[in-house]
C-alpha cells in the first residue's frame, strides 16, 4: 500500500473525505497489505478487522469491493450505491464508476472469468458488464449498458446487449 495513493484517491473524489467512493477505497487500500504480513498473530486480527470495515463499507455505502481485485491509480467511484466488483476484476487507471454498476462474472464457479477494464474508462450509471470481457483504453460504458463482448480502445458501448461504436470524441 502506497500513502501515494490514497492521497490520489482523496484528491480524485469531489467530495473529499466525505465521498463514499472514497471511504471504500481507503478500507480497499489498507486491506492490501493484510496479504504480506507472515505472522498469524498479526494477521488473524488484521483479517478480523478487514472484514468488519468491508462489510461495513458494503452496508452504509453499497459498495463491493473485495481486497483481491486489482486496482489501479485514482479509481473515481463517482455516486455510491449499488456497485458490486468481482474478486478477480482487474480494473487501470483513471476509471471512473458509477452508482448501479456490476463488474462480474457470467456463472457461479470462478473459472468463468471476470472483467478487465483499461485505463481512463467512463462507466455509466446502471451498467453491467459481464464475464470474461477485455473493456479496452479511454472507452465509455453508457448508462444501463449490457456489456457480453470484448470493448475495443477508443469505442462507446450503449444498449442492452451493448453494441460497440466508435467514439469520435475520445479519439
Amino acid at each position: 500500500m502506497a500513502i501515494k495513493d490514497i492521497f490520489e484517491d482523496l484528491k480524485t473524489h469531489r467530495e473529499g473525505i466525505l465521498a463514499q467512493g472514497f471511504w471504500a477505497l481507503l478500507v480497499f487500500r489498507l486491506s492490501a497489505p493484510r496479504k504480506h504480513v507472515k505472522s498469524k498473530i498479526v494477521r488473524i486480527p488484521y483479517f478480523v478487522v478487514n472484514r468488519i470495515m468491508q462489510k461495513f463499507i458494503e452496508v452504509t455505502c453499497g459498495i463491493h469491493l473485495p481486497e483481491s481485485t486489482t486496482i489501479g491509480r485514482r479509481l473515481n467511484i463517482e455516486h455510491f450505491g449499488g456497485i458490486i466488483v468481482h474478486g478477480h476484476c482487474v480494473i487501470g487507471d483513471d476509471v471512473t464508476i458509477r452508482q448501479g454498476v456490476t463488474l462480474g462474472n457470467k456463472g457461479a464457479g470462478q473459472l468463468a472469468g471476470a472483467p478487465r477494464i483499461g485505463n481512463r474508462v467512463d462507466i455509466g450509471a446502471g451498467a453491467k458488464i459481464i464475464g470474461n470481457v477485455t473493456i479496452g483504453d479511454d472507452v465509455r460504458i453508457g448508462a444501463n449498458a449490457v456489456v457480453l463482448t470484448d470493448v475495443p480502445s477508443h469505442s462507446l458501448a450503449v444498449g442492452v446487449p451493448a453494441r460497440i461504436v466508435p467514439d469520435f470524441q475520445n479519439s
